[in-house]
Parts: C-alpha cells; sequence; structure tokens
C-alpha cells in the first residue's frame, strides 16, 4: 500500500540515508528509534511537508511527487496532540475542515466521538492533552484513507486510553486494505499490536521484519564476568557489563550448543537499546 524506496534528506547536523521498507496492506509497522534517529524527518518526506533531496514514495500504486493531491486524499496523517484554534469549538474545526475531504464522513467521526468521549461543544482549550490527542486522531481518521501515518499517535495518554486507541488501530486494518505505520518510543504499543517493526538509528533502517520474527531470532543471555570472552564478544549485538557479570543481545542463529549463558526471550525494548549500542564503546 505504501512503499518507500531510498529516500535521503540532508541536513546541516544530519542525514537521512537511503530509507527504504514497506507497508503492506492489512497491516500496522511500527516505527521506533531514539530521539533524532529520523523517524519525524522520514514521516516528512513521505508526506512532503520537508521536500526531500532524493527517494521515491508510492501510495497505492501511484507516485507521490507526480500525483501529490490524489496521493494525500488516500493518507491520513496525525502528529500527536492538536494545538490549533485554542478558542474554537470542536464542531466549527470540524466544519471548517471537513470540506477539504471528497470522502469526509460525519459518521465515522461521530462513532470516534463516542468512543472517544469527545464533546464537540468543547473548546480546544478545554482538553486535557489526552483528549487533544484523540481529537486530532478522531479527525484523521473520519475521511476514508487507505494509509494511516501516525507520529508518536499514543504519547500523552494513559494506558487506559492508550489501550482503546490500539484497539481501533486493530479495528482500522481488520478488513485488509487498509494500513497504519505508526512511530512511537513505547514499545510496549508495538508488542500489542504491531504486524511489523521498523527500527532507525542515525538515518539509517536497520532493522526491517516482521515482529514475531523479530522477537524470535534474538535472545538475551546473562552469564559471569569471566565467561564474557573475546570470541563470545564478537558474536554479540551488544552488551552490558555490572559488578556480577553481563547482559547481552545476540542472535540465536549465534548460539552454540556449548554455551553456558542463561537466555531469555528479550522485549522490543531490548533489541532496540542493544542495537543502538552496537558499534559503540561498551560499558
Amino acid at each position: 500500500m505504501l512503499q518507500v524506496e531510498n529516500l535521503c534528506k540532508a541536513f546541516d547536523t544530519f542525514l537521512l540515508d537511503g530509507v527504504s521498507f514497506t507497508v503492506p496492506s492489512g497491516a500496522i509497522v511500527g516505527f521506533i528509534g531514539q530521539n533524532g534517529a529520523g523517524k519525524t524527518t522520514t514521516l516528512k518526506c513521505i508526506m512532503r511537508s520537508v521536500f526531500p533531496d532524493s527517494g521515491r514514495v508510492t501510495v497505492d500504486g501511484k507516485d507521490m511527487g507526480e500525483n501529490e493531491t490524489e496521493c494525500k486524499k488516500l493518507i491520513s496523517f496525525s502528529s500527536g496532540t492538536f494545538e490549533y484554534y485554542r478558542n474554537k469549538k470542536l464542531r466549527e474545526i470540524v466544519a471548517a475542515v471537513k470540506p477539504f475531504y471528497d470522502n469526509w464522513s460525519d459518521g465515522d467521526f461521530n462513532r470516534y466521538c463516542d468512543r472517544f468521549n469527545l464533546d464537540v461543544n468543547k473548546r480546544v482549550k478545554e482538553l486535557s492533552a489526552g483528549m487533544k490527542v484523540k481529537f486530532s486522531l478522531a479527525l484523521a481518521m473520519s475521511h476514508n484513507a487507505k494509509v494511516f501515518i501516525f507520529d508518536e499517535p499514543t504519547s500523552g495518554l494513559d494506558p487506559i486510553a492508550r489501550d482503546e486507541l490500539l484497539d481501533v488501530f486493530r479495528d482500522i486494518v481488520e478488513d485488509g486494505d487498509k494500513s497504519i505505520l505508526f512511530s512511537t518510543h513505547i514499545t510496549a504499543d508495538l508488542e500489542k499490536c504491531a504486524d511489523y517493526v521498523l527500527f532507525i538509528k542515525d538515518g539509517q533502517i536497520i532493522v526491517d521484519s516482521e515482529k514475531d520474527a523479530l522477537l524470535d531470532n534474538y535472545a538475551l543471555i546473562k552469564g559471569g564476568a569471566d565467561e564474557l570472552t573475546d570470541e563470545l564478544t564478537r558474536r554479540l549485538i551488544a552488551y552490558k557489563q555490572h559488578q556480577f557479570g553481563y547482559v547481552a543481545l545476540i542472535a540465536r542463529s549465534k548460539i552454540r550448543s556449548t554455551d553456558k549463558f542463561v537466555t531469555e526471550k528479550p522485549t522490543l525494548d531490548d533489541i532496540m537499546v542493544y542495537f543502538n549500542k552496537r558499534g559503540q564503546a561498551q560499558a
């Protein structure tokens, strides 16, 4: 549904370097990486609010550069909380927004308002941070888009509201003809709903995998300090040393029958932390 090919954008102090990935129909793709790694820049380049230096974005087979208006009608984009028109009532904002979308659905918007407990007679300034996020998402999900792109959509939401939103995400892709790409630093949300995971570091995609395969293909290992040999460290993604030994991430394909360490299944947090440490001086 969404295909990104060799996307590049150079700034004075940062380079988005050949980013490529696909968001299939019917899938939820989580986009992770530490702050400043390039998540938001990638999303802005896809939406052409920042123009890439090179690369190609296609939506449902259509080139974004050549068919920007048509492609953007297929995309729903939200970048977190809603902070505009603080003195306007929500219903006034909706009335101003919906003429821009050929496929706007009052029915969908009203259902999301009911689901999120949004009062359209309130003013933006009267909403909590979490309710502003919900309003932004209700707007984004009410014009029958095919591709949903969300930048930190669960930021500012309490655990119950986050879980509710993840249920909405699963409902969106259930029929198989829509897809979601969302960036987040809350990896526990991805473990609940994502089908695929992208991990970006220093402007480059370093992991692009099915979520379950990613978690199955790596192991967290623990052992004593004397077990951390040079031979072992060469097999590791990265490791941390502590007073009593070490903790490390390793590809299961690198584990040998003679190894004595204890293994555990990693979380996405573990994978992000250790891949981020890869190539750094160990401590």
